[in-house]
């Protein structure tokens, strides 16, 4: 079984249903999560890819090293963009019993919402430079964090409506 059979199954005339759009964004948000969270479960113990702890405060968190969010909290974060990855994956798999339910389509929903609020918000705050915030962070806000979050809000809006009840578009 291929990636593409595991991922969206092989009902031709539900999976049909989905459209290859909608397959491409999910598969596309699921990896840029699931990488999101793998990177902050390495961050609840290590500063990588940069040197120290105060180095990664100011570039990757914007805050001095002493205003860093705790292990568990930074944990809490990964399992959170885990659990979006695999709500982006359930509602773009039709066979599945749980693609149409309320709770994924409504998370699916939410994760959009969540990236699009802090994409949208840290291009407007780092952009206008309404917060303190050290140079560095609002370089790589402007240039990957925001837009980065922005681009996965809308890949999740899009496979969201796209997967709307199908109930609603027979």
């Amino acid at each position: 079984m291929d990636t593409r059979q595991w991922l969206f199954g092989t009902v031709e005339g539900e999976r049909a249903q989905v459209g290859a759009g909608a397959r491409a964004a999910a598969v596309a948000a699921a990896t840029g999560l699931a990488a999101a969270g793998a990177l902050h479960a390495v961050w609840a113990f290590s500063p990588w890819p940069l040197g120290s702890r105060a180095e990664f405060a100011a570039a990757v968190v914007g805050v001095e090293e002493s205003q860093l969010p705790s292990g568990p909290a930074t944990v809490a974060v990964a399992g959170l963009l885990g659990a979006a990855a695999w709500l982006v994956v359930t509602a773009a798999r039709p066979e599945s019993r749980l693609s149409g339910s309320r709770l994924v389509r409504s998370g699916v929903w939410t994760v959009s919402g969540v990236l699009a609020v802090r994409g949208v918000g840290g291009l407007l705050v780092s952009g206008l430079r309404l917060a303190d915030a050290p140079a560095e962070f609002r370089h790589w806000d402007l240039q990957l964090y925001s837009p980065l979050c922005v681009t996965l809000g809308a890949l999740t809006g899009y496979l969201a409506f796209r997967t709307r009840r199908r109930s609603a578009r027979a």
